[in-house]
């Protein structure tokens, strides 16, 4: 059974945080209203809802980046008005963003202190500095040298450093933005290994993430947001994927996962002996016939985004070849392998995918620009209809098509960075992580997009770390090991335990 928003799960407990009737407006939207919310003592609570439920809004009051307009917030019981992170991080409480605010031409040290630097007279007291940071790696278990330049670590280590420096500033509550979105599997078991400890130690925990069987195993309670409004809470036993599911999106999505194989036509892309410049010893074949959905699956740094770009022309090949429609590509000439009809939604939008600072009619004609009615030039009027016809199509949620891009959610931005691919009508459609930081709504709009370009005929490779989504979308899987196909699946052989077996290079390829 759901409780109310702000009852404790323990009423003599005094909440670390409690967020009170919280409302915050923009120009035009109402980010959030009336919401409220306890964060427990030594507790992980997740967060969870649809891109522009008002996670973010929510978050960044609470870490004193932007002030409420109505309603008010309490830590340990007392009334608190944050005029700044730092006077949130004062008060307890630091905020780690899904883009890591750190400095990479610093040490490890340098970050966990920066700003807040052991002095004498002007003089840094580095050997003080390093010898504390020590302290606080060894609580996130890492295992490094505190003088370590930041930009020698891994993205997972980097993290780490991250929550390192918010324990140093003595945070009492930590609130984590979609962390694993960028993890191994290895990886995000360590971050859980994190969170159990600072857990342990009496620190609270917000968790954000789409990604539902993480709140689900790590979350002690779930608080879900839809339009900027609370709309469940869920406790213990009652976290599973179904019941999150339905209050976010405030449906039941009994049809997830959208797929229907259809009947495969003839091969539009084959890669035949196609070496990597990273991988010379290997040699990679492969072929996605008209209809099909294939996926590319493996371990993070299996090869996989380096695969999908040297087909497409970003980095050049070594050898071999590419055919799109039996005719061939140009290593390394990616304008044009577009006009031969091959086009990548990239893993990461924001630096590769978008022009952030760009309207949504910009971005969404921006690929076809060159074959447009008008081209060289550029028409006003075919902009705008192309414009209108996208977002209609792909159910892009804008104010208007002058909106910048940088203001939309996630989702919306993800809609966009593959829309403006479809106005070429592309034979073959390479997806890196299609689905990454995109809500559980969007993720299943752009699985019916998917779905419905298979089946007008077009050619489909994805990439995707999700094991579910390749499950639940994929017609074959090719498995990829240290930078080579270690095995095919047909649709019918797939499973979790197959296709890991193969990304950990346990058998050999099958088929």
């Amino acid at each position: 059974m759901e409780t109310s928003c702000t009852d404790s799960t323990n009423a003599s407990v005094v909440p670390r945080m409690r967020v009170q009737q919280v409302s915050k407006r923009f120009p035009g939207v109402q980010a959030l209203q009336s919401v409220s919310l306890d964060v427990m003592p030594a507790e992980v609570l997740a967060v969870i809802g649809e891109n522009g439920a008002g996670k973010s809004t929510l978050m960044k009051i609470m870490a004193g980046i932007q002030p409420p307009d109505d309603g008010t917030l309490r830590m340990d019981g007392k009334a608190v008005s944050f005029s700044s992170p730092a006077d949130a991080i004062e008060h307890g409480v630091a905020l780690i963003h899904q883009e890591l605010n750190l400095a990479e031409n610093l040490s490890v040290a340098e970050n966990v202190f920066l700003g807040r630097e052991p002095h004498f007279w002007g003089w840094l007291k580095r050997r003080e500095m390093q010898d504390e940071a020590a302290v606080f790696l060894e609580q996130v278990g890492l295992d490094i040298d505190p003088a370590t330049p930041l930009h020698q670590l891994p993205l997972a280590g980097q993290q780490l450093v991250e929550i390192a420096k918010a324990l140093s500033a003595r945070a009492r509550l930590v609130i984590m933005d979609e962390p694993t979105s960028s993890l191994s599997l290895r990886e995000t078991e360590k971050l859980f290994q994190v969170v159990q400890h600072l857990r342990h130690s009496g620190v609270s925990i917000v968790y954000i993430s789409h990604r539902l069987a993480e709140v689900q195993q790590l979350a002690d309670r779930v608080e879900v947001l839809r339009d900027g409004k609370n709309v469940g809470r869920l406790v213990g036993d009652q976290i599973t994927h179904d019941a999150m599911v339905t209050r976010m999106v405030g449906r039941d999505l009994s049809q997830f996962f959208p797929h229907t194989s259809h009947p495969a036509g003839e091969v539009r892309l084959r890669v035949a002996d196609l070496t990597m410049v990273d991988s010379p010893s290997h040699a990679i074949g492969l072929e996605v016939r008209g209809g099909e959905v294939v996926a590319l699956a493996g371990l993070v740094g299996a090869g996989r985004t380096e695969l999908v770009e040297t087909i497409f022309g970003v980095r050049p090949a070594l050898a071999g070849r590419v055919e799109v429609d039996q005719q061939p590509l140009r290593s390394g000439d990616v304008r044009y392998n577009i006009q031969r009809g091959i086009a990548l939604v990239t893993e990461d939008r924001k630096s590769t995918g978008l022009l952030l600072e760009s309207s949504v009619c910009e971005n969404t004609t921006l690929a076809a620009l060159a074959s447009a009615p008008a081209a060289p030039g550029i028409s006003v009027s075919w902009e705008r209809q192309v414009t209108a016809q996208a977002i209609e199509r792909l159910g892009i949620r804008t104010a208007s098509q002058q909106t910048k891009v940088v203001t939309l959610s996630g989702g919306n931005q993800q809609k966009i960075a593959l829309g403006k691919w479809l106005l070429r009508k592309p034979a073959v459609l390479l997806l890196d992580e299609p689905t990454r930081g995109v809500d559980i709504g969007a993720k299943h709009e752009i699985y019916e997009l998917i779905e419905g370009l298979a089946a007008e005929g077009v050619a489909i490779l994805f990439v995707s770390s999700e094991m579910e989504e390749v499950l639940g979308m994929a017609d074959r899987v090719y498995v990829m090991h240290e930078r080579r196909i270690a095995g095919h699946l047909k649709r019918s052989e797939l499973s979790e335990d197959a296709m890991m077996r193969l990304a950990v290079g346990e058998v050999a390829a099958t088929s």
